[in-house]
């Protein structure tokens, strides 16, 4: 038995030996690494700063304003800048906490995070008319700007972004009870470093899109230098449910000129095995994604060929939409 005692002891005291190593080890990369370079600019918006990538001449036509999915940083939508800046101005922004932009303790409820942006393109001197643009849980994010502020948008563009009654409709599943946890670890692990050690270290960041240039990928190792990235994430999906709700009864959008595009692909393997049937989950996502377009009497949907993220961090993807983009705000007469 005393044996057993002395093995557990000398275990015990071994791991904890290993985990006080390897926080001091983050901390001193911490302390270490310098301070990264955002592609674009850090502007104050009132007590905190945001980051803004815009791109393009600012001319006539209107300024495509893109809004990130959860969780997702500006740098996720790369081409759609790159590929539309030679004809029309387009900014990218990280909300606060996510990306490059600074940890905010103001509330993040959708009318907050509307109201921010909004601050954030007058202080960095852009005007409207704007379109927004929308990927994922961003498509809820821009109906509430277009409610709050309907005389400065000319346009609005769904990147597979969810219908309101998804969750319901389709009957999915709530997440996993053990993921909230696990974001509160990563974000004390990125307090102290420890993920800015893995970043240092790893073939592969932890956040990456595929299609992407390499020099943005690597940049994805800024994010995690601390814990900010994932305490802005969790404090933007405590308001998930507050989100979906305002956007639901945000439906109607008369004659607003509206582009939908919806990916095709699904892990089909991967949903067989949780006890989804794929072609129900197509056909009726299908349906949803029309309904969002027929909101308005100038709406249309366009189904491509990719993944939620790959219709638009691949270019050959990205140009489809950017070329419908392009043709859209033609019609409008610019």
């Amino acid at each position: 038995m005393k044996t057993v005692k002395k093995i557990l002891k000398w275990i015990g005291i071994s791991l904890g030996s290993l985990l006080l190593l390897l926080i001091l080890a983050g901390l001193t990369s911490r302390l270490l690494t310098p301070e990264s370079k955002p592609p674009g600019q850090l502007v104050d918006i009132g007590g905190f700063k945001l980051h803004i990538n815009a791109v393009g001449e600012r001319n006539h036509k209107p300024t495509l304003v893109i809004e990130s999915g959860a969780g997702a940083p500006s740098e996720y939508y790369y081409w759609l800048g790159e590929l539309l800046k030679d004809s029309i101005r387009v900014i990218r922004y990280d909300r606060a906490g996510i990306g490059y932009s600074e940890f905010s303790d103001r509330p993040r409820n959708p009318e907050t995070i509307a109201e921010e942006l909004h601050r954030l393109l007058k202080n960095s001197g852009e005007k409207p008319p704007y379109i927004l643009a929308g990927h994922s849980y961003g498509g809820h994010y821009i109906r509430i700007f277009k409610q709050m502020y309907p005389n400065e948008v000319v346009g609005m563009v769904f990147l597979d972004a969810p219908h309101p009654d998804e969750s319901e409709r389709l009957n999915l599943p709530h997440s996993p009870s053990y993921l909230r946890p696990l974001y509160y670890l990563g974000a004390v692990a990125g307090d102290l470093g420890i993920l800015n050690l893995h970043g240092r270290f790893a073939k592969r960041p932890l956040a990456w899109a595929p299609g992407l240039p390499k020099e943005v990928i690597e940049g994805y190792r800024d994010y995690w230098v601390d814990g900010n990235y994932l305490w802005g994430y969790i404090k933007e999906e405590k308001k998930h449910k507050d989100l979906v709700d305002l956007s639901r009864t945000i439906s109607k959008f008369d004659t607003l000129p509206i582009r939908v595009f919806a990916g095709t692909n699904l892990n089909e393997p991967l949903l067989r095995k949780m006890g989804f049937d794929p072609d129900f989950l197509r056909t009726e996502r299908a349906k949803m994604q029309k309904e969002m377009a027929s909101r308005s009497s100038n709406g249309n949907v366009f189904f491509l060929k990719g993944g939620h993220i790959t219709i638009f961090s691949l270019k050959e993807s990205a140009q489809n939409i950017c070329g419908e983009i392009l043709a859209f705000i033609s019609d409008l007469g610019y």
